[in-house]
């Protein structure tokens, strides 16, 4: 997950680092470990190495969702649809 968050000791402003910062909760989360970082960092490194090529970037996004699909989101970190019932009508 990249976010704005500052690169330290980067005298850039945060809106224009000279760095990407990658948050990791949501990888250590689905049992990732060093293995699955490494192909992370060498499909960014793909992405980054072929903005505007869709044929390349749509090839690189089913290579990510071939990996997340063997480390899918715990049951306990999935929020449930709550089912709401139309504007002024009580469900039962």
């Amino acid at each position: 997950v990249g976010n704005f968050n500052t690169v330290p000791h980067d005298p850039a402003p945060p809106t224009k680092p000279n760095g990407l910062r990658i948050g990791t909760p949501a990888i250590t989360t689905r049992g990732m470990k060093e293995p699955e970082m490494d192909i992370i960092a060498d499909l960014i490194s793909k992405v980054a190495d072929n903005m505007g090529n869709e044929e390349k970037i749509s090839a690189i996004s089913k290579e990510v969702m071939a990996l997340t699909s063997r480390f899918p989101v715990p049951d306990h970190f999935i929020i449930p649809k709550k089912k709401v019932a139309p504007f002024g009508c009580d469900e039962d």
